[in-house]
């Protein structure tokens, strides 16, 4: 195992011992291979920068580089977009830990060498965060290098292995060019990308956002605060924006659009689908921290004369998130809202068994102009998980859940 911050400013010599320059930085190209240093730039005497190609390496130590050929066949450093370079891009940045599902700051890169058809390569073993790199590099230079390497071993250690690291490239293409993926951040639950999200700054957010599918990108924006899903959203471009707002619930789409600026969100509004959007338009109708305002239109509802069979048919139909369903609304032919079942009671129920039997009495709702106090108290009252929202004529509207009561209640807090 080898450092970067030991490899940093070591002495580089040529075949015939002829002294180059000192290592600046290390490069790795991703497209080749991920892993495998693939070039050594070294700053000469005149400040001139060298490119030692892997295959051009002899040895490595923390002492010094040795190439295999002479000088003369070392060409001179050209810039490249598709090179990820350990100083310049990984060494204190910024990095997404997707094991430990946060954000932390790379203070050293632990290297591998690997004798290969009789030369030597730096392979990339992980990012060091820990206290103990940062020891390391606060001494180097100060004492000899295998002093530092013990007293740094008196502190712990914290490593991430590179298959873990999530790099953060704003550009797109040079994103592209790295190769860098976001596929294993996508994985993690939108609760925990949005504590990631929390900890970037707005390039770095919207660098996140682009790059992950709309579903989870969508699911990861309701996790955080109002105003920074706005502020990521009016930095990405319109038709994203719109996607994105599209696959969130309706309630949450009606918050972020209430935050933006009224020209963006009619924006918006025009690129997302006409079903998404005229949900959404009906919520912006309501007035704010009312019980119209805070519930969201996905919700199941069948007519009064329906069976538990009938109820279930319309379960594998909702197109909404399941997970928020707990109540199977009845409605009249006039849509008027006349019971509601606990999706418990359906479970237990014959398939025959008409809905109507199984409705709680009385069917508690709440008028959508109604505030958010009256919304907070029935759902503590009544100890509710949703609560059906109607017009002043009984007509349903839409359904409170408890995780948008809970929101409003830390919000008070």
């Amino acid at each position: 195992m080898i450092y970067f911050t030991e490899i940093e400013k070591v002495p580089a010599f040529d075949a015939k011992g002829e002294y180059l320059g000192r290592v600046a930085d290390l490069a790795v190209a991703p497209s080749q291979n991920p892993l495998r240093v693939a070039a050594y730039h070294v700053k000469t005497p005149k400040n001139s920068i060298l490119c030692i190609t892997h295959d051009q390496v002899q040895s490595i130590s923390v002492r010094q580089i040795q190439t295999g050929v002479p000088a003369a066949l070392i060409r001179c450093y050209a810039p490249d977009e598709g090179l990820l370079k350990v100083r310049k891009n990984v060494l204190d940045q910024q990095v997404i830990d997707v094991n430990q599902r946060k954000v932390v700051r790379v203070n050293d890169v632990d290297f591998d060498i690997q004798p290969t058809n009789g030369h030597s390569e730096l392979r990339i073993m992980a990012v060091n965060v820990g206290l103990q790199s940062a020891v390391r590099r606060l001494l180097q230079g100060l004492v000899a290098k295998h002093t530092i390497r013990t007293v740094a071993h008196l502190f712990p250690a914290r490593t991430i292995p590179w298959e873990f690291v999530n790099l953060i490239e704003p550009d797109p293409a040079r994103r592209l060019r790295l190769r860098i993926s976001y596929d294993r951040l996508g994985e993690l639950h939108p609760a925990d990308i949005a504590d990631i999200l929390e900890e970037l700054s707005r390039d770095e957010q919207k660098s996140v956002i682009e790059s992950l599918d709309e579903e989870t990108a969508a699911q990861a924006l309701s996790e955080i605060p109002t105003r920074m899903q706005a502020a990521i959203l009016e930095s990405i471009h319109p038709e994203k924006a719109a996607d994105l707002v599209e696959e969130m619930a309706p309630d949450e789409a009606a918050d972020v659009l209430h935050e933006l600026p009224p020209e963006t969100s009619a924006e918006l509004l025009e690129d997302m689908g006409k079903e998404e959007a005229k949900e959404v338009r009906e919520l912006l109708g309501f007035e704010e921290k009312t019980a119209g305002a805070l519930m969201t239109t996905e919700l199941i509802m069948v007519g009064e004369a329906a069976t538990v069979e009938g109820a279930i048919a319309a379960i594998k139909h909702f197109e909404g998130p399941l997970e928020s369903v707990h109540v199977i609304y009845l409605v009249n032919d006039g849509g008027v809202l006349s019971g509601a079942v606990p999706l418990a009671r359906i479970v237990l129920a014959d398939a025959g068994t008409p809905l109507k039997e199984l409705s709680t009495d009385p069917v508690i709702s709440v008028e959508a102009d109604a505030d958010q106090k009256a919304v907070v108290d029935l759902f503590h009252k009544y100890n509710l998980v949703a609560l059906p929202v109607v017009d002043p004529k009984g007509h349903l509207l839409g359904v409170v859940t408890a995780d948008d009561v809970l929101e409003v209640v830390m919000n008070r807090g």
